[in-house]
């Protein structure tokens, strides 16, 4: 993932985020922001490419490619069909090997693996580098994000209760996590 994928990285983003059970968040950041909040070696865009499915293509400089359309590409770069990144969960050296990550699909592309090759190429990414923790928080309503982390070898840590409000109603958290098998 790169600038070049900026627009419409941020687009899916907003997708998601007007749907109303993938984040707190009421709006997409500015790149910069977006950018500067994700770990440069653990973001992955997910593009549309007819010739491959997600998993089949190796991961080059942060992109894979997908067999189903989501439409026209833009400006001569192809199609996002999704995004995953990282970010750390905290400075202290004891969280080093600990990222708390988000996955998103445009939803012309769902139900067709890009979530998953994505995740599994982010699962990738972090236990190369050593990474020992992958968490994440889910709102319950969002099952179809909860059974694919279930499937990928994430366990349910527990729900923070009421730990925010959402355009004025309080929201749970399914707190997520997936600890490496190889990192030890």
């Amino acid at each position: 993932m790169t600038a070049v994928h900026a627009e419409q990285v941020l687009t899916v983003y907003r997708l998601g985020i007007d749907e109303g059970d993938a984040t707190f968040e009421t709006r997409a950041p500015t790149w910069p922001e977006f950018d500067a909040a994700r770990l440069t070696e653990h973001r992955f865009v997910a593009l549309e490419d007819c010739a491959q499915a997600p998993a089949a293509h190796p991961a080059r400089a942060g992109t894979m490619t997908a067999r189903e359309p989501a439409g026209p590409s833009t400006d001569g770069v192809p199609r996002v069909l999704g995004w995953a990144a990282a970010s750390a969960v905290s400075d202290r050296c004891a969280y080093a090997g600990v990222v708390e990550h988000s996955v998103y699909v445009h939803p012309a592309a769902r139900g067709r693996g890009v979530a998953r090759a994505l995740l599994a190429r982010l699962i990738a990414s972090t236990e190369a580098a050593g990474i020992w923790t992958i968490q994440s928080g889910v709102f319950p309503e969002n099952e179809a994000s909860l059974a694919l982390h279930r499937s990928m070898g994430f366990r349910v840590i527990g729900t923070r209760e009421r730990i925010g409000r959402h355009h004025g109603v309080w929201r749970d958290v399914v707190l997520l996590e997936r600890r490496s098998p190889t990192v030890l």
